[in-house]
Parts: structure tokens; sequence; C-alpha cells
């Protein structure tokens, strides 16, 4: 599979997560959020781009939703709960919201 961004063919895997992190911007966030259905706002870039850092910076991590709802806490300024995450993310912010970020797709079971 593959989709088309600002005249750019990009591979993607039979699930829709980017076959190589690297040809992530945010154009290709913007297709995949309108792929899953999903209107980006600046709580999902917030959460978009701490998956991404998560990634990219700390060892390949991709955190359990236990530490996102901790961490989003502090970028937001208050603790959210799972439903906040899952109206941002309707099928698993860790899973949905890693696809958008253009990460590959979380392997572990279970999600809190």
């Amino acid at each position: 599979m593959a989709i088309e961004v600002n005249g750019k063919t990009i591979p993607t895997t039979e699930n829709g997560y980017l076959e190589n992190h690297m040809d992530w911007d945010e154009d290709v966030a913007r297709k995949l959020a309108e792929i899953e259905g999903i209107e980006l706002t600046d709580k999902h870039w917030d959460l978009i781009n701490y998956l991404r850092d998560q990634y990219l910076n700390n060892s390949q991590n991709q955190p359990m939703e236990r530490a996102v709802l901790k961490d989003m806490g502090k970028i937001w300024g208050s603790k959210p709960t799972s439903k906040d995450l899952y109206q941002l993310f309707p099928l698993a912010p860790t899973k949905q919201g890693t696809k958008v970020a253009g990460l590959p797709a979380v392997m572990r079971k279970g999600g809190y």
C-alpha cells in the first residue's frame, strides 16, 4: 500500500503504518489522520509530537497508556482520563496515535 502526499508516493504497510518513519512530516500526518477519519487539533498534535519524541529520542520507546496519561497531564496542565485520549484517537491513542505519528505499529499486548 501507499499514500500520496504533495505529489510523493509514500509506502505503508497493509495496516496503514508508514514503512519508514523518516518519510513522516506534518502533511503526511494530516493525510494519515484523514484516512483515519480524524480532524487534528492542538491536543492531537501534542500527543503526536510526544509519541514521536519518545520514539526518536528515547531508544524507540512506545509508551503505554498510563505513561501517556501522566506525561500529557504535564503538557496540558491537568491529567487527562483515558476517555479524553480515546476522544482524540478512538481506536487506541497508543496505536492509532502512533500510526498518525508515522511510527511503527505497537506490537505489545494490552494498552494500559
